[in-house]
């Protein structure tokens, strides 16, 4: 077994002797990389963002942002990764670096104040920068500077250059200066033909590597297929499986959990598979939702929904709804979403798999009857799709938020009246649910205002809403009809009632 090693800004580096639960943020900083920085250790401030090569839906290869701070660096055994150091060119010895392109922008247009947070802007926002369909769908060369400089016109979270403000939505400024941020975002031009992270991307990025990594009785192991995978899972009764690490890493940071054995499935093959048939969409477990979104590229309307309100584009490169369901959460945005689609979770073990309607999957809080062993594999989504959907989701803030409540609808309206509705609740019950009468009140009745009141208060009283510091029972009550309304009142000028 080949030492573990990862490439940091162009240059190799082992991992030995840090333990195995050590994150790429305290890796980093040790070696004196110190622009990536700790804010909030849970993903939700883009302090410690950085690039990472990953395989690329459009090139070979993406440059893609997330949150050092939680990755562990075993995760990254063979991988490439970017700091904001290493995105300066370095000029002839005796001669000063120049700045890259996002850099010289976030500098003349005062993005930079306390300057804590901004080698992590930077980091999304040369992410954004390298994104291949972002300047073909660019207006600049028709804008001048000027306009350039403004508020993007009519949408203002998107630049005239096609940088999509959503890229920087996990990266938090406690200096409130989003303004000149957003100036310089709006201001970034093409990469040059000449510049050593575009050529790149013209390369296959690093293939997954089989890892073993041991330290002060730590392991981090990483299986080179599902097969292995799964007999390790057999063997090794107290592992810690993890994708992307979204929700592991908090627990390690915020909760000083440690595992004797962690187990990394998110680069198996057989777990990044997406395959659309006649019938349904398979969606693998392992890929993550910026992945499944560009992919799919809004042929599920539902998802194409969900995808923006789910965290942050920094969370987004990063997890993967094998991880949202796996962790059997009752506010994980993806549940309800997949509960109105009728999805069904594929449940591999070493000796047989098996396939499981995602409204049979979830038991109990944080339960499921996914057996010692057991991995999802893919996300099975039944066609035809329902035409009319919505995913409303009740949070304090717009963006990188968790729910309070969350809705998702997936309904069949045919000459005025409701064929089929589906409807998936998260954030109301220990478990994601699926609001089963408010459904029946639906079904074979007329889409009409008199309809939709009378299933709104049905709705109001599904699942068992509690009282937190995000919302009260009353409330979440409350915003379930509320969500039947806001739908029924955007459908109606597309369907007659």
């Amino acid at each position: 077994m080949v030492a573990a090693r990862i490439t940091v800004n162009g240059k190799e580096a082992p991992i030995s002797p840090v333990k195995p639960h050590t994150t790429v943020l305290d890796f980093l900083r040790e070696r004196g990389l110190t622009g990536t920085k700790e804010g909030c250790a849970e993903g939700e401030c883009g302090a410690c963002s950085i690039l990472v090569a990953r395989p690329g839906v459009d090139k070979p290869t993406d440059w893609v942002a997330v949150n050092a701070c939680l990755v562990p660096v075993a995760a990254l055994d063979g991988q490439e990764v970017i700091t904001s150091e290493g995105l300066a060119t370095a000029g002839e010895p005796g001669t000063p670096s120049t700045l890259h392109a996002v850099q010289e922008e976030m500098a003349v247009r005062g993005g930079s104040q306390c300057g804590y947070c901004t080698p992590g802007f930077v980091c999304s926002m040369a992410a954004e920068y390298y994104r291949p369909d972002r300047c073909a769908n660019s207006d600049s060369d028709s804008k001048s500077e000027s306009e350039s400089d403004s508020d993007g016109g009519s949408d203002p979270e998107h630049g005239p250059n096609g940088f999509d403000l959503h890229a920087l939505s996990g990266n938090l400024c406690r200096c409130t200066g989003y303004r000149p941020i957003r100036d310089a975002a709006f201001a970034v031009g093409s990469p040059t033909e000449d510049d050593p992270l575009a050529q790149r991307r013209e390369q296959p990025a690093p293939e997954p590597v089989a890892t073993e990594y041991s330290q002060d009785g730590g392991t981090f192991l990483r299986p080179g297929s599902l097969a292995d995978a799964l007999l390790l899972l057999r063997e090794r009764t107290d592992a810690v499986v993890v994708a992307g690490s979204t929700d592991w890493g908090v627990e390690v940071n915020i909760r000083s959990r440690r595992a004797n054995c962690v187990v990394a499935i998110d680069r198996l093959p057989e777990l990044r598979e997406l395959h659309v048939e006649s019938d349904h969409i398979d969606i693998g477990a392992a890929l993550t939702l910026t992945e499944i979104e560009r992919r799919l590229d809004g042929s599920v309307p539902l998802l194409a929904g969900l995808f923006p309100q789910f965290a942050s584009r920094l969370i987004r490169n990063s997890a993967t709804l094998g991880g949202n369901l796996g962790t059997g959460s009752p506010i994980g945005d993806s549940a309800p979403a997949l509960l109105a689609l009728e999805a069904s979770v594929v449940l591999a073990g070493a000796d047989a798999e098996r396939e499981v309607p995602l409204c049979d999957y979830f038991t109990g809080y944080r339960q499921s009857v996914r057996r010692p062993g057991e991995l999802i594999r893919a996300v099975r989504i039944p066609l035809p799709l329902s035409p009319v959907a919505a995913f409303h989701k009740i949070a304090k803030r717009r963006f990188d938020d968790i729910s309070s409540v969350a809705v998702a609808f997936a309904l069949d309206i045919e000459d005025g009246t409701v064929r089929k509705a589906r409807i998936g609740l998260g954030g109301v019950s220990a478990t994601p649910i699926r609001a089963l009468a408010t459904e029946r009140a639906l079904e074979g009745k007329p889409w009409a205002a008199r309809t939709v009141e009378a299933a709104a208060r049905m709705l109001r009283a599904q699942g068992t809403p509690m009282d937190d510091h995000r919302a009260s029972a009353g409330y979440r009550s409350a915003m379930l009809g509320q969500s039947l309304l806001k739908l029924y009142a955007q459908t109606t000028e597309a369907v007659p009632s």
